[in-house]
């Protein structure tokens, strides 16, 4: 089994758990990572200027250099994303374009995660926090393969 498909099958679990937290969890858990952010800018800052070292060391060019640069503001706006997403309403479970059969059968959509999310990209510290924002948001698992920003890491634990 190679190591892609491990990571698949324990983010599958993962998902189930995920996909099953409530409302007010996940919004906590949206604010917090916000909080997370502005507390630890500092420290952000500095592993940010380390994966910037290691690019620029791996010639990296400007362009990709600027979309993995972050500042102040720029993790700022990652806190400010993150709590628009903490107060929009939650999608799971939200049922639309109910109809009724003439034999009485109700038909609708129901709104359900998809699981586990995989995103491909680079040198973008903004794009994991959007991502990982939106995926708890919705109860999706995701799954990021990337280059840089190595140092931006998220670990969140789940109270009900």
């Amino acid at each position: 089994m190679t190591e892609l498909q491990i990571k698949g099958r324990q983010a599958k679990q993962v998902s189930y758990v995920l996909a099953n937290i409530s409302s007010k969890c996940k919004q906590d858990a949206l604010f917090k990572m916000a909080d997370y952010l502005l507390k630890y800018k500092q420290d952000i800052l500095k592993a940010n200027q380390i994966d910037l070292n290691n690019a620029l060391e791996n010639g990296t060019s400007k362009t990709m250099l600027d979309r993995l640069l972050l500042n102040e503001n720029r993790i700022e706006e990652m806190a400010n994303g993150l709590r628009q997403v903490a107060i929009l309403p939650d999608p799971i479970g939200e049922i639309k374009n109910m109809s009724v059969r003439p034999n009485g059968l109700q038909i609708g959509q129901q709104s359900m995660p998809l699981g586990v999310i995989g995103i491909i990209y680079e040198a973008r510290p903004n794009v994991t926090c959007d991502a990982a924002g939106l995926c708890l948001k919705s109860g999706d698992f995701l799954n990021k393969i990337k280059k840089q920003n190595e140092k931006l890491p998220f670990q969140i634990t789940f109270h009900s």
